[in-house]
């Protein structure tokens, strides 16, 4: 598929000399869920990944990548990432400190770089899908590239 559009993550991809592959889906405001990118894109669940943003008892904030069905576990987070507890920012927070909308949140191309911390089960898929930093679409990369590119953490912080 031709690249039609550029989001900061693919560009930061580009920059990197990272392959990836753009899954276009159609999507409606009133259901972001993982459930619908699921019946959308032709993909494993368990090769999509959403992207979550949190901050510790300390404002730090930090990323959290978990395939898309699952949800996470702050204790086990928190854990990984030696903090005292942690908590999802709010979502009203969410453009001003990622530069991204719920929907369209990557791990890529934020504006400043958090920790991330991403579930381990992604070592189970050899590529994975993220956002690709606008609703409706989704980057598709190899697992092991998106890692080291993203310094991430792997453990296990699924419920």
């Amino acid at each position: 598929m031709a690249k039609q559009f550029k989001t900061n993550a693919l560009r930061m991809l580009d920059r990197a000399k990272i392959d990836y592959e753009i899954k276009e889906y159609e999507y409606d405001e009133n259901h972001l869920s993982g459930h619908h990118i699921v019946d959308k894109v032709d993909l494993e669940a368990n090769q999509i990944f959403k992207t979550l943003v949190l901050q510790d008892n300390n404002k730090q904030y930090l990323v959290c990548c978990i395939p898309v069905l699952e949800e996470i576990d702050l204790k086990k987070l928190a854990k990984l990432a030696g903090r005292k507890n942690v908590e999802m920012i709010h979502q009203k927070d969410l453009l001003s400190v990622t530069g991204y909308i719920r929907g369209g949140c990557s791990p890529v191309g934020m504006k400043k770089k958090f920790p991330t911390f991403i579930d381990e089960s992604i070592l189970n898929v050899d590529h994975v899908a993220f956002s690709a930093g606008k609703r409706g679409y989704q980057m598709v990369v190899e697992t092991k590239s998106i890692i080291l590119y993203l310094d991430a953490t792997l453990g296990n912080v699924i419920r």
